[in-house]
């Protein structure tokens, strides 16, 4: 399984995007399902997280702004981002780790800016 993420963009602070993650293959059977970013000279850092049970995590920074959710019939993930703030710009990457594998898309830039 392959993933490609879309959807960055540049918005202004409040703005909002949409971004999505198309697995190349079934991801049915996964166990996690998750979002990560990376800001210019910082860490990569987890934003939220579909568990197997159905559950969805989130980062403190993102909570009550940004929804993950999935389309198992479109084998995609998604990612709404609501009032965007100048700290959301970075590469945003999506993750699935099934079968025992960590599998990264190749990200999108989300920028933040007035």
């Amino acid at each position: 399984v392959q993933l490609q993420a879309s959807g960055g963009g540049s918005v202004q602070p409040g703005g909002s995007l949409t971004l999505s993650c198309a697995a190349s293959g079934s991801i049915s059977s996964a166990g996690t399902l998750s979002w990560y970013r990376q800001a210019p000279g910082k860490e990569r850092e987890w934003v939220a997280n579909i568990i197997s049970d159905g559950r969805t995590t989130y980062a403190d920074s993102v909570k009550g702004r940004f929804t993950f959710s999935r389309d198992s019939t479109k084998n995609t993930l998604y990612l709404q981002m609501n009032r965007l703030k100048p700290e959301d710009m970075a590469v945003y990457y999506c993750r699935v780790v099934q079968g025992g594998r960590v599998i990264w898309g190749q990200g999108t830039q989300v920028t933040v800016s007035s």
